[in-house]
């Protein structure tokens, strides 16, 4: 028997004002799952995720994890949830089981720290991943992004307990966003989006938070060659993307930017008039 598990959950809460008014409300928020990832037949990991989108992070953390290299050498992916959870069963190709068996990992409960529980220091670290040079962002273009942020932030915007990972147009347009609890979840589940749908891979991401060693490790085997980030990047992170030819763009807010790596592709062309035109698009970099 299988147990529907909702995005958000209403609690009975007490709300607390200045001078110690206190009122009790019905408080939405976000719904917190166990999810276990099975290869194969053998358990792998536990994570605690938001239960959205579970089929594209099942297939986006299997290649950005690197347990295949690519998404035909997933077979089957099978979502069951119950009582606990959610379980995941993903068969993938003999030769990429055998591998994963070399390179056990342990990550149970992983919310946060992508490095958390890696049984040894040196599997935490994987080769570097040069991306391609295909990619240019006009830097005027992400104010409109920004603008588009309420209208695709759904569950943040109820629970304000999310983060988002979306991917982003050469013109500047969102085209698609996942959340989760988890910002390398809500990555992992944009990545296994195009993958899934054999898609284009986008022009750059947004994420809305900072850009960790980790958000940019799995942005390399997705081949993302540009990332924009709400927040700042971490000193693993811009190390990483600088041996990775990813361009790392951090503190994207309040008309500002710091490009921390590969400056190339990011240009400040004035846009032009049908551009300008269009609403929630404006120049203001």
């Amino acid at each position: 028997m299988q147990t529907k598990i909702n995005n958000v959950i209403e609690h009975r809460t007490v709300r607390c004002f200045r001078n110690f008014r206190e009122s009790e409300i019905i408080e939405s928020v976000a719904s917190e799952i166990r999810v276990a990832l099975i290869y194969n037949g053998v358990s792998h990991t536990v994570m605690m995720a938001s239960p959205a989108d579970l089929e594209c992070f099942a297939i986006g953390f299997t290649l950005s994890e690197r347990i295949v290299d690519k998404v035909t050498e997933i077979k089957s992916i099978d979502v069951e949830p119950n009582d606990k959870g959610v379980l995941i069963y993903i068969e993938i190709t003999n030769r990429c089981f055998m591998a994963l068996k070399d390179q056990r990992r342990n990550m149970a409960g992983r919310t946060g720290c992508g490095l958390c529980g890696v049984a040894q220091l040196e599997h935490a670290v994987k080769p570097t991943i040069r991306v391609k040079n295909n990619k240019i962002f006009n830097i005027n273009l992400l104010p409109n992004v920004l603008e588009q942020l309420p209208r695709v932030q759904t569950m943040f915007n109820i629970t304000g307990a999310t983060h988002a990972a979306m991917s982003l147009s050469e013109r500047g347009d969102i085209i698609s966003s996942y959340e989760d609890i988890g910002r390398h979840i809500a990555l992992d589940k944009l990545i296994g989006s195009y993958s899934k749908n054999k898609s284009i891979t986008p022009t750059a991401i947004l994420l809305t938070s900072r850009a960790s060693f980790e958000m940019v490790q799995k942005s390399a085997s997705a081949n993302i060659e540009i990332i924009f980030a709400i927040s700042a990047a971490t000193s693993l992170a811009i190390e990483l993307a600088e041996k990775s030819n990813i361009t790392l763009v951090g503190f994207c807010r309040n008309n500002r930017a710091t490009i921390y790596t590969h400056p190339h592709r990011i240009t400040s062309e004035k846009l032009n008039t049908l551009d300008i035109m269009e609403p929630g698009r404006k120049q203001a970099y």
